[in-house]
């Protein structure tokens, strides 16, 4: 009986271990995940911090184009306003389609490049662009990693246990597929 009762508590020890451990890096990966999203919107932030700046230096000398100025600005208010990571990532994809009609204005326009402050901030603005697309990649790799292991076995069935579902990735835009025309 002694015996027994030593393999039992073995057996439950070795089992409870294995729940424990399965918790444990399923919360330590959903963080990672949650980590590095702030990542993505710590460059989201950093890109709205720039908009405004090169709107307002190119904007004087192209009244015409005012849509792409509005549609950047409800584009950001989207943003501010989005609660879920899917809400603030649509929105996201929002200021890239209006940002890269902006491009393609300012492409319309020679004399535009030629100012100090919006090469400075098309420098600036191409170096987050790179870096918002490296954090994204990272954010999707550990996604990938998290999305796997909960729905593998036995994570398939063990993760809904701890409230633990598969997260969405980083997806591209709708249309983000097609580049803007530039004409020279």
């Amino acid at each position: 009986m002694n015996k027994s009762l030593i393999i039992l508590l073995v057996v439950v020890l070795l089992v409870g271990g294995y729940f424990w451990s399965f918790y444990n890096g399923l919360v330590q990966q959903s963080q990672a995940i949650d980590g590095q999203w702030a990542q993505v919107e710590n460059q989201f932030q950093r890109r709205f911090d720039l908009i405004p700046n090169l709107v307002s230096s190119v904007q004087g000398a192209m009244k015409q184009e005012q849509k792409v100025f509005g549609d950047l600005a409800d584009a950001r208010t989207k943003y501010s306003g989005a609660q879920t990571t899917s809400e603030k990532a649509a929105a996201a994809g929002q200021v890239e389609s209006a940002l890269s009609r902006l491009l393609v204005i300012m492409e319309n326009y020679p004399q535009l490049k030629s100012i100090e402050a919006v090469q400075t901030l098309m420098v600036q603005l191409e170096g987050t662009e790179n870096r918002v697309a490296v954090e994204r990649g990272r954010f999707n790799e550990l996604t990938l990693v998290y999305n796997t292991r909960v729905t593998q076995l036995p994570g398939k069935f063990l993760a809904p246990m701890f409230g633990f579902s598969a997260k969405p990735y980083f997806e591209a835009a709708a249309g983000s597929e097609t580049a803007p025309k530039v004409n020279f």
